[in-house]
This record gives C-alpha cells, sequence and structure tokens, in this order.
C-alpha cells in the first residue's frame, strides 16, 4: 500500500503543477503542501534513518532560501520555487537533485525558446484561444516553468532512494 501511495502521489504532483501552471499560470501551494506532508509520513515507514530523513528536509530548505531570494529579485515565481523546493525534500541532497535542477534549467531553456518562436509564428494567432496553449501565445506573460519542474521531476523520480525502496517493495511483494 505505502509502495503504491509512493508511486501515485510524487508523480501526480508534477502533473497537475504543469497542467496548472500551464493553465492557469499558477502553481497551488496545497501541491507543495502535499508533497511535503506524503513524504513527511512515507519515508520513514519506508525505513528510511532519521539522519538521511533530516537531510532531505535540509536539501527543501536549502533550495527554498535560494529560491525565495530568486523569487524577491523577480528571476522565479513564487509556485515555481515552492515547487521546486517541495520536490527537493523528495530528493534530498544527493546527485538526483543535482539532475533535478539540471533538467529542469534546460527543458525550461528549451521550452523558453519554443514559446519565443511559437508567439513569434502564425501559429500562436490561430492557436492561441486554445485553453492550454493561451498562455503560451501572450507576450504579456512568463514562461510556465511548471511544465519544466514538473517534467525535470518525473525524469529523475525513478531514481529516488525513496522510489527506488518502493520499486523494490513491488518486485519483492
Amino acid at each position: 500500500m505505502l509502495e503504491a501511495l509512493i508511486f501515485v502521489v510524487f508523480p501526480f504532483c508534477m502533473v497537475f503543477a504543469a497542467v496548472s501552471d500551464m493553465i492557469s499560470m499558477t502553481i497551488a501551494n496545497r501541491i507543495s503542501v502535499i508533497l511535503v506532508a506524503v513524504f513527511a509520513v512515507a519515508a520513514p515507514i519506508s525505513g528510511m534513518d532519521w539522519a538521511t530523513y533530516g537531510w532531505h528536509f535540509a536539501a527543501g530548505g536549502l533550495v527554498l532560501s535560494i529560491t525565495f531570494a530568486l523569487f524577491a529579485a523577480g528571476v522565479m515565481g513564487g509556485g515555481d520555487a515552492k515547487l521546486l523546493s517541495s520536490t527537493a525534500v523528495w530528493m534530498g541532497m544527493s546527485m538526483e537533485l543535482m539532475q533535478y535542477v539540471f533538467y529542469g534549467a534546460m527543458i525550461g531553456g528549451v521550452l523558453t525558446i519554443l514559446i519565443i518562436i511559437y508567439r513569434r509564428s502564425p501559429l500562436s494567432t490561430i492557436t492561441g484561444n486554445n485553453l492550454f496553449l493561451r498562455h503560451f501565445a501572450d507576450d504579456k506573460v512568463g514562461v510556465p516553468y511548471g511544465v519544466a519542474l514538473g517534467a525535470a521531476g518525473l525524469l529523475v523520480y525513478p531514481s529516488t532512494p525513496i522510489a527506488v525502496w518502493a520499486m523494490t517493495g513491488f518486485v519483492a511483494g
């Protein structure tokens, strides 16, 4: 049962955050709260030792302090900062966190370039009223970075310690 929770919650939150950001240019606070709360409950039950558990929350705190500074400087949206930080709790102080940040930056860069190209094309005029594409077409809004963070999270998640533990449980069970 715990394995199913671990497999469902994180991916669902990443997809929900990406779609939400695409549609409304916001990422609901409840996504970050759910991510942190489920990790807080699931990790100790999975057998994670308390030191590692603490380091996972330290990773979230470190990322939150950095992303809060970026938000204060006007470089990053608040929802993106909270999503990145709550996702960092699942990654911990690990290579997976570095991969997540790297993939998020790379996917975000490609997404930004594609949005710029799309906004300058006649296609944006034709498809700009579509629910999923309207913010991509609008020059007055930024980039829905939750799309990049969601994709990066889904790419890295299978190699995180808690996901590996859950996969082992499914195979053994």
